[in-house]
């Protein structure tokens, strides 16, 4: 449980609610930059209805794997990913799977906000009309309100959306993703370039938003980690092949209550990382 001097620890209490059925299983997956690897030989089931996070130092391949869940990695040059992503018992690597339809079905946060250079409106507006979807107004508003964030800007959502604060910048940046209706929403560090106030009202967000959707969330950060998440996956670097690996996943309640090894307990403790 978070320590009992944080403001908001009751109302981000690490709580297990999620279902126990994974929507998410990552079998045996490696990724290389070409000779190079990123990480090898990652297994791991993510539940529906969780917030799993991905722990662990710098340069050990967090990011690199969430944008594999997604396959947003394929954007980078001489990638080349072994293993397999199972999503509704289906491989997302497949010959044939639809990439439109897999990054409508798992959004993709960034760490740094990453809003169009349009309005409030039309950065949610523009990816519906993409996909098709018909009821877009209602969907906009929706996702406006689902984010908390309608009434900070409902007199000018023919405004710039650059014209935002970082924290609605972030929080704009879920709503243009829950508006498709995804299944999972990956968040990359989603609270890192913000200040302690946006970053409460995100981890509250995430929080709420896990009744409905199942979560990945990329941090540095060991409280907030233990705060937010449900469940956790802890990442070290391997000096053998110079890239990442997957030392411990567990409840976060077993991961920090118990690590089951030395790199991780003073990771944990803030000796090292």
């Amino acid at each position: 449980m978070p320590d009992k001097g944080m403001r908001w620890t009751e109302s981000l209490s690490a709580e297990i609610c999620c279902e126990p059925e994974s929507l998410l299983e990552v079998q045996d997956l490696s990724l290389a930059y070409g000779k190079k690897w990123a990480f090898k030989n990652i297994n791991m089931k993510i539940n529906r209805n969780c917030v799993t996070g991905i722990l662990g130092p710098s340069g050990c391949g967090k990011s690199s794997f969430l944008q594999c869940l997604n396959r947003l990695i394929e954007l980078e040059k001489n990638t080349v990913v072994h293993g397999r992503v199972i999503l509704n018992e289906q491989n997302i690597f497949e010959k044939g799977y639809s990439v439109a339809e897999l990054r409508k079905r798992v959004g993709l946060i960034f760490q740094e906000p990453v809003v169009l250079p349009l309005s409030i409106y039309q950065n949610i507006s523009v990816p519906l009309k993409e996909h098709a979807f018909q009821d877009i107004e209602a969907r906009v508003l929706k996702a406006l309100k689902d984010v908390g964030l309608f009434e900070e800007v409902k007199d000018r959502l023919k405004d710039s959306a650059e014209n935002l604060s970082g924290g609605q910048k972030q929080r704009l940046c879920i709503a243009r993703a829950i508006a498709l209706e995804p299944e999972v929403l990956l968040l990359d560090e989603p609270c890192s370039s913000l200040d302690p106030i946006s970053t409460e009202k995100i981890e509250l967000l995430l929080k709420d938003l896990k009744k409905k959707y199942t979560m990945v969330v990329v941090t540095h950060n060991v409280a907030q980690a233990r705060r937010m998440c449900d469940h956790i996956g802890a990442f070290w670097y391997n000096s053998e092949y110079s890239g990442g690996e997957l030392i411990a996943f567990g409840s976060t309640k077993d991961i920090f209550d118990s690590p089951q090894n030395e790199p991780l307990r003073q990771y944990l403790g803030g000796v090292r990382g």
